[in-house]
């Protein structure tokens, strides 16, 4: 601890040191340059127009910002002399001007005035619809009028709608292969970081357009010196006129087989503040795509956020939110496993419930002082509970059960000689855990030519109390006890773990400008974490009864478990299986950047040097294990960038990371605390090395409103750290040995295409082309039979294919999406698979007298090539909605949804790798009605509208006016 106050004294004393010797003249200081943009047709003001601020003598960049909700920006230089702005937003023609500043004289420009593009003029303006996507430098913009969704719909649904995007269970985004890390609304962050949160609770019928680019990290927002570490984000555009004022959506659902959906939103805009109040309720699967549906699960919500912006001196977000879920999840698996001289086969039924509650609070905190000083402090904290039950039965088997039977777990008698084990397991478990992180980041400008120097520190701690009760019961077909009959033996035991974990970092770069775009920086952080765990563990597997036996678990009821050991509790303590570890680790990171940045390319190229020292203590199985590891980790990094123009770009990255193996792994014990799962070390392991490669490129045909990405990915593991696992044929467990190995390495591309078929894109057409391919390497054996190299290659195929019409009152859409996977195995070609999934269909929404809205969603899904022949089925999908608006200004909608209304769908999922392949499936509710009461309240410059619109006359335009798209 002395150390950390003496380094951070230090730090302060350096900075600080540095402000003062970069102290400018004082007639010098708070040079202020501002203005307000307007569209030039429309003269209304435009939000979210970049701003960027340039020496004139040598294109340095100076600093920049965005315009706010009345156009407005407010700039900063650090001395007088000559300057040269770029204004620029998409879908217009970018402003330059140079301008001088004297001493003691800030800069008004008025309004600046932005023409739209000409080359966006030269189709027909009035009977022509709007692009789906353009791309403009590194953003890619989606038109929501042009991916219409069904009344009320969240924008979750339109993203799953654009081309190259895809939505899973967890809702993770992926788009034209990058996962998106934020959403921000109206580029600012919204409930900081939480996806999920703002993929369910923003209403579409909000949202202006969406933007798809790589943000920058707050150091490279701030420097203006790319860093290279950048985070994918979507970026939605709040409809003009409802960004000022108040606005409320409220949704409430209720429908067949107890299935219920609501959500509500709340919303204060002005021009520096913006809070808004998010609850969502509902047990239904809002995430799950065509594939399937994992379980049965609910979902509760209450969620705030804030936003202040004082003309870009101050910004504060923040956000709260609390979390509840709840889970019922009955899985069905097959699975084979892979070994030198054969497979076993295992079927597993288990019984899952779940809930958990989690608090979280997250702040942003950004002040400039002064034209060359900025201080940010970001910081979050969270509390949570979890509880846990589970039930299952297993088996194991020697040849594939579905030769023999149609339900293996219920006609063992049938597969007597070839089934090796079965397992039955109950448990029940609880968690709690409190985790903070705080971090405060200084800032200081030494020139206008780009010299910085930047001090961070961050701390974090937290503890979690977890603890759970386990029986396990296995019988064994092939081993016989005293008396000749099957082997049986059982595991009771109590654990309790608590366990602790804090660190800090300190981190100070510096950057020196070298010649014209060109700037070297120097960075280096000391980072260190500290983690304790002690788990006790109580063994009542030596009772002459097991006292578990029958108990059904339920939620933090320990008493039927534990009442008749209470008071003795201590007696039955195994030292052998408690376990005690404690990990230090000190982190030194060293890097060295070359940037380089001119009109049509920049570059960066770098090196990380990471020397690491790690202390490991632990007690386990009798074994006292105090040891130090020193390694240095290596990791070049290269970018690269080519602005073809505006339209058209491409990108290129390398990744090289060393990655140690982890403490445990290398310490020579061997646990057999599961006999049917025996784990040892390897202190012979050798460091894995991860080379990545990729390639991105995109292109936007202006006059045909044509859009191309291409992207490719390449990923190759050296001495990767794998598990040698070798098979006991006499008890169906196994014993697993970290080892490495070469050959693991996988490729995966992309295209992905849109154009409009005819000059006023009614007509639409898209394409959505994948291929991965996998070669998966690792060592399997049986028994004491030498370890062979296996080798598993998978291939998949994807291609999706959309063709659309729309015009104002309907659209109509067909599409086609084929998933082919071909899998080989070197060791068992038994194991080869084939697998298809067909899905193929429409949909279409259309505007009906009497205000009335109908859309259908109606998809036939087809599986072809599994082992379980009632996994190959063709499944018709129909969903669909209709809605009808009422009361005077359409404030109140109802809407009737109906899901899978022939009750055809099912849900399955497959994974395959080196060692085996596996097959499971999930219950759901996948079929019922819901209806659903939706009201809209929107106030604007003190004028009602529930509507969505904005009425000319108050300063806006109707909710289909263009905010950067052109009809």
């Amino acid at each position: 601890m002395y150390n950390l106050i003496r380094s951070l004294l230090v730090l302060t004393f350096l900075f600080f040191t540095f402000s003062a010797a970069a102290q400018p003249d004082p007639e010098d200081r708070k040079l202020t340059i501002r203005g307000q943009v307007r569209d030039a047709e429309l003269k209304e003001p435009m939000v979210q127009a970049t701003i960027q601020l340039f020496a004139a003598s040598d294109s340095t960049f100076v600093g920049g910002t965005v315009s706010n909700e009345r156009g407005n920006f407010y700039l900063t230089a650090p001395s007088s002399g000559t300057y040269r702005i770029k204004i620029s937003s998409v879908g217009y023609q970018t402003i330059e001007r140079e301008i001088t500043l004297r001493r003691n004289a800030n800069q008004d420009l008025g309004n600046l005035l932005m023409e739209t593009e000409s080359i966006m003029l030269q189709e027909a303006v009035i009977t022509g619809r709007a692009a789906q996507v353009i791309v403009k430098k590194d953003t890619i913009l989606y038109n929501p009028e042009a991916y219409r969704t069904p009344e009320g719909s969240p924008i979750e649904e339109l993203i799953k709608r654009i081309p190259g995007a895809e939505v899973d269970e967890d809702g993770n985004i992926t788009i034209n292969g990058k996962q998106v890390k934020k959403i921000l609304l109206d580029g600012k962050e919204f409930m900081l970081g939480d996806v999920e949160t703002a993929l369910k609770n923003i209403p579409v019928s909000i949202i202006q357009n969406m933007k798809f680019y790589d943000q920058q990290s707050d150091e490279s927002r701030i420097t203006g010196i790319e860093d290279g570490e950048k985070e994918t984000v979507l970026d939605f555009s709040i409809k003009k006129g409802m960004n000022r004022g108040y606005m409320t959506n409220l949704d409430l659902g209720g429908g067949t087989k107890h299935r219920y959906a609501s959500r509500g939103m709340g919303s204060s805009f002005t021009d520096k503040t913006r809070f808004v109040l998010l609850g969502n309720f509902n047990n239904k699967e809002e995430n799950a795509g065509w594939w399937n549906r994992r379980g049965l699960n609910s979902r509760k919500m209450l969620g705030t956020n804030f936003n202040f912006d004082d003309n870009d001196k101050l910004k504060i977000d923040a956000s709260v939110r609390w979390n509840h879920r709840g889970g019922d999840n009955q899985t069905e698996n097959a699975k084979e496993d892979f070994y030198s001289e054969g497979s076993t086969f295992s079927n597993t039924l288990t019984a899952n419930y779940t809930r958990s509650d989690n608090w979280w609070g997250n702040l942003r905190f950004e002040w400039k002082p002064d034209s060359l000083t900025n201080i940010l402090v970001r910081a979050n904290g969270s509390y949570g509970t979890s509880d846990g039950t589970t039930q299952s039965m297993a088996a194991t088997y020697d040849a594939d059960p579905y030769l023999y039977a149609t339900d293996p777990l219920n006609q063992l008698s049938v597969l007597k000689p070839y089934a090796i084990n079965q397992n039955l397991n109950a448990n029940l478990t609880y968690g709690e855990n409190k985790n903070a992180w705080a971090m405060l980041q200084l800032y200081r400008r030494l020139n206008p030519r780009g010299r910085n120097i930047i001090l961070r520190v961050e701390s974090s701690a937290g503890d979690s109390e977890n603890q759970s009760v386990s029986d396990n019961e296995v019988l064994l077909f092939r081993k016989q006890d005293q008396y000749g009959n099957d082997s049986t033996y059982y595991t009771a035991r109590y654990n309790t773990t608590p366990a602790d974990n804090w660190g800090y970092v300190l981190r100070t770069s510096y950057s020196e400008p070298l010649w014209k775009g060109a700037h070297l920086q120097l960075s280096y952080e000391l980072r260190y974490n500290q983690n304790k765990s002690d788990r006790l563990t109580y063994d009542f597997s030596h009772m002459p009864t097991n006292i578990f036996e029958g108990i059904i678990p339920e939620y933090r009821t320990w008493d039927p478990w534990l009442h008749s050991v209470y008071d003795k509790l201590d007696d039955y303590l195994e030292r052998d299986l408690s376990r005690y570890s404690e990990y230090k680790n000190y982190t030194h990171n060293v890097r060295l950047n070359l940037r380089h940045r001119v009109e049509k390319y920049d570059y960066n190229i770098g090196f990380l040097v990471q020397p690491q020292h790690s202390n490991f203590i632990q007690n386990y199985r009798g074994v006292y294990v105090d040891t130090v590891r020193n390694v240095t980790n290596l990791t070049p990094t290269f970018d690269f960038h080519y602005k073809f123009s505006d339209q058209s770009n491409l990108w290129l990255h390398y990744r090289g990371d060393t990655r140690q193996p982890e403490m445990t792994q290398l310490l020579d014990i061997t646990d057999d605390s599961n006999p049917l799962y025996v784990t040892m070390g390897n202190p012979g392991l050798k460091p894995q090395f991860t080379s990545s490669l990729n390639g991105y490129y995109n292109n936007y045909i202006v006059r045909y409103k044509r859009s191309i990405v291409v992207y490719a990915n390449y990923r190759h593991i050296r001495n990767s750290i794998s598990n040698l696992v070798r098979y006991n044929p006499e008890t169906g467990g196994s014993i697993t040995r970290p080892e490495n190995i070469n050959g693991n390495w996988n490729v995966n591309a992309g295209f992905t295409f849109n154009t409009a078929l005819d000059s006023t894109a009614h007509w639409n057409v898209g394409t959505d082309t994948r291929v991965r391919y996998n070669n998966l390497v690792s060592y399997v054996a049986q028994d004491k039979a030498d370890a062979a190299k296996n080798t598993t290659r998978t291939t998949n195929l994807n291609e999706r294919i959309t063709m659309g019409y729309r015009n104002d009152w309907l659209e109509v859409s067909l599409d086609g999406q084929l998933n082919y996977q071909h899998t080989r195995n070197e060791l068992q070609p038994t194991a080869n698979l084939d697998t298809w999934q067909f899905n193929y269909g429409g949909q279409f929404l259309v505007r009906l007298p009497l205000d009335f809205e109908l859309s259908m969603n109606l998809h036939e899904r087809s599986r072809r090539g599994y082992n379980d022949a009632s996994m190959n089925t063709n499944e018709l999908i129909w969903n669909g909605q209709v809605s009808k608006p009422f009361l005077k200004n359409k404030s109140l909608i109802v809407a009737l949804n109906f899901y899978d209304l022939l009750g055809q769908q099912s849900n399955y999922e497959r994974w395959v790798n080196a060692t085996g392949r596996s097959d499971t499936r999930f219950n759901s509710v996948n079929s019922y009605a819901m209806l659903h009461v939706r009201y809209r309240l929107n106030m604007f410059g003190g004028k009602i509208d529930t509507e969505g619109r904005y009425d000319k006359k108050w300063g806006g335009r109707d909710n289909r006016g263009r905010g950067g798209w052109r009809r």
